[in-house]
């Protein structure tokens, strides 16, 4: 009687625990410069035709609309595509479309870290927006754990694409301790003094 109370006791726990290291996030996953990269926002933003087309330019595709992200023993978390959906894709006016059908392999992953996450957001007239880029958006915190973050004004006319993949290499370049807007303060200073 007590072991099975016991192993009752045991199961539970083993569920809390795989409750706080695992989640769904809404939004797309891909590997963009090596990076794994979670795309979010409101719905119809242009989060799928935005990774439609940096799949387009040979970037690696894990998920649309659902990311499973769980939280290894390190604190370094890593997204999958749930199994029903993984190579799906969903655009409005062309329905459900296979990324591996339509690209090849290459074109996909089952998996990858999560290294940034850029948030897609509806620009909206008088709402002001970092332009120098000195300011640094508060990391984004998933399953406990601080995740850079960079948000993308999304406005009719922006390549939202070319916005990701540069938001990327900027992350690659910060994280090596490059900053362009530091820099360029440091030049005007110099100048003015």
């Amino acid at each position: 009687m007590r072991s099975s109370a016991k192993k009752k006791k045991d199961s539970k726990a083993e569920e809390r625990k795989n409750a706080s290291s695992h989640l769904v996030l809404s939004g797309g996953l891909l590997q963009i410069f090596g990076l794994g990269v979670i795309i979010t926002g409101h719905s119809g933003i242009g989060k799928s035709e935005s990774a439609l087309e940096l799949i387009s330019r040979g970037h690696r595709f894990i998920s649309d609309d659902a990311v499973e992200v769980s939280r290894k023993k390190d604190g370094s978390l890593i997204g999958r595509s749930p199994s029903l959906s993984r190579y799906f894709m969903e655009i409005r006016g062309l329905g459900i479309i296979n990324i591996r059908a339509i690209f090849g392999t290459r074109a996909i992953c089952r998996q990858s870290k999560v290294d940034l996450v850029i948030w897609l957001k509806k620009w909206e007239k008088g709402d002001e927006y970092d332009r120098l880029g000195l300011e640094f958006p508060s990391d984004f915190e998933i399953l406990g754990v601080k995740t850079p973050q960079l948000i993308v004004p999304v406005a009719p006319g922006r390549t939202i694409a070319l916005l990701i993949e540069v938001a990327c290499k900027v992350h690659l370049l910060r994280k090596r301790g490059y900053h362009a807007s530091l820099e360029i303060v440091k030049k005007l200073d110099k100048a003015l003094s």
